[in-house]
């Protein structure tokens, strides 16, 4: 913030505007406090003279204006930064939010790996416990179950035995902590391809959800409620949008309305729609994710079954060392089939992150919906029907195709500078900027319309 206004004056006027506001039952962050008071200095209106020290009173004022302002709960604006707020400060990409899972995870495991990378038992009782450990790690690792579940634990345990033996743990003890590491990842992999297996065999599978049944239901539920939410803001655009026009127009009819405060709304409700249009995004890319990893796990499970034959159960080492269909297991069929159980738990752990996106698709969808409160309190339906009687509402589709092939006549502007795609280098390569609305009807009227690329 330019000025007198020194960093440590900033924090105290932004903590205390937000304990006044907490004061009256409203629990701001201190993102949203800091640009109210930023906007509120900048606004020239206010007349705060950045070029001289502000006094006590000054500040007083400041806080007093801020507070007011994040306390107004008929401004359709602040509804807006709210929610631009909001949607900053928790959105994050698919590869963000997968990022930040994996971080927590580790965090978890990290006291795990500790306790087994730095152990090195010498009696019974040391390597007992190390193996503990050991599936205490798979099941944090992989999700699938408790470390209090004592049914997951066994079926972890049995699992882990058939690959892992005590009698490995002295090789085990010599790796380096890197090489340690890496193969308590692979063990996990394995042991829960093992128990997915197993699963799939219908026995076992203590914990273990079945994602793909849960995201084939979840998913087109969520995508409908984004669809709806989606088509109602959008009519409600384009019920504004009409009586923006018709204002303009016939303005003793609409005397009752606040034209800022009907363009303010408008304004809302399309950066409604366009956060939800993100979040329909993604949800359409989820589907299209788990479309592909049911085919995928499918596949793999069908390939496994038909290796392993007629075992129905993967729980003891003689699958690995033992015999199949009466003839001794080489070693190159137990490198098929390692990597096999491994392929199912990268899969499942496919469906895991989807699962994860979903939920956090679900509750930004949700807490978005609070940003349009306003709009019942300041336009109630029974007064918007009325206004409407007589006036055409056309959506946004409707006035493209009217205007399609229309061209700007640039003449008809005067100091404006018009582009077009035949007669500009690189016009592909051009940001577009407000979502794709005119930006001349933008501003020029205050209404948001469709344009044309």
């Amino acid at each position: 913030m330019a000025g007198q206004l020194s960093r440590g004056v900033i924090k105290r006027i932004i903590r205390q505007v937000g304990l006044e506001c907490a004061a009256q039952g409203q629990s701001l962050s201190e993102t949203l406090v800091a640009f109210m008071v930023k906007a509120v200095v900048l606004d020239p209106r206010n007349d705060f003279n950045m070029d001289r020290i502000l006094t006590e009173n000054d500040m007083q004022d400041l806080i007093q204006l801020c507070v007011t302002r994040l306390l107004d709960t008929t401004n359709p604006s602040l509804s807006t930064i709210k929610m631009q707020v909001y949607f900053d400060m928790n959105y994050a990409s698919r590869d963000e939010l997968l990022s930040e899972q994996a971080r927590v995870l580790e965090g978890k495991l990290a006291p795990i790996v500790r306790a087994i990378t730095e152990s090195a038992p010498r009696v019974q009782e040391e390597t007992e416990n190390v193996c503990q450990n050991i599936v205490t790690y798979v099941l944090v690792r992989s999700g699938l179950g408790s470390p209090t579940d004592i049914e997951a634990v066994r079926e972890v345990t049995a699992a882990l035995q058939s690959v892992f033996p005590q009698t490995e743990m002295i090789t085990f003890i010599s790796l380096s902590k890197k090489d340690k590491e890496q193969q308590l990842k692979d063990l996990a992999m394995l042991v829960t391809g093992i128990r997915l297996y197993n699963k799939q065999c219908q026995k076992g599978g203590s914990g273990i959800d079945d994602l793909p049944g849960i995201l084939s239901e979840a998913i087109p539920s969520a995508t409908r409620t984004l669809d709806e939410r989606l088509n109602s803001c959008q009519l409600l655009a384009h019920r504004y949008t009409a009586l923006l026009e018709s204002m303009q127009e016939e303005p003793q009819r609409f005397s009752r309305l606040r034209l800022f405060k009907l363009k303010e709304a408008l304004f809302n409700v399309r950066q409604y729609e366009a956060f939800l249009c993100i979040l329909q995004s993604n949800a359409i890319g989820s589907a299209q994710e788990v479309e592909s990893l049911d085919v995928q796990f499918e596949a793999a499970m069908m390939v496994l079954k038909n290796t392993v034959q007629d075992k129905t159960s993967i729980e003891s080492r003689e699958v690995f060392v033992s015999i199949m269909n009466g003839k001794p297991i080489s070693s190159s069929v137990e490198n098929i089939i390692k990597p096999l159980f491994m392929e199912l738990s990268k899969l499942w752990t496919g469906f895991q992150d989807e699962m994860l996106l979903l939920n956090f698709l679900t509750n930004m969808a949700d807490n978005l919906q609070q940003f349009l409160e306003i709009h019942s309190q300041l336009f109630p339906e029974e007064m918007l029907t009325s206004l409407l009687e007589g006036v055409t509402v056309k959506s946004d589709v409707e006035r493209i195709k009217e205007t399609m092939g229309t061209r700007v006549n640039v003449s008809d502007f005067r100091n404006q500078e018009w582009l077009f795609p035949e007669t500009t280098d690189n016009f592909d390569q051009l940001l577009i900027q407000y979502h794709g609305f005119c930006a001349h009807s933008i501003g020029v009227k205050g209404i948001t319309l469709p344009g044309m690329l």
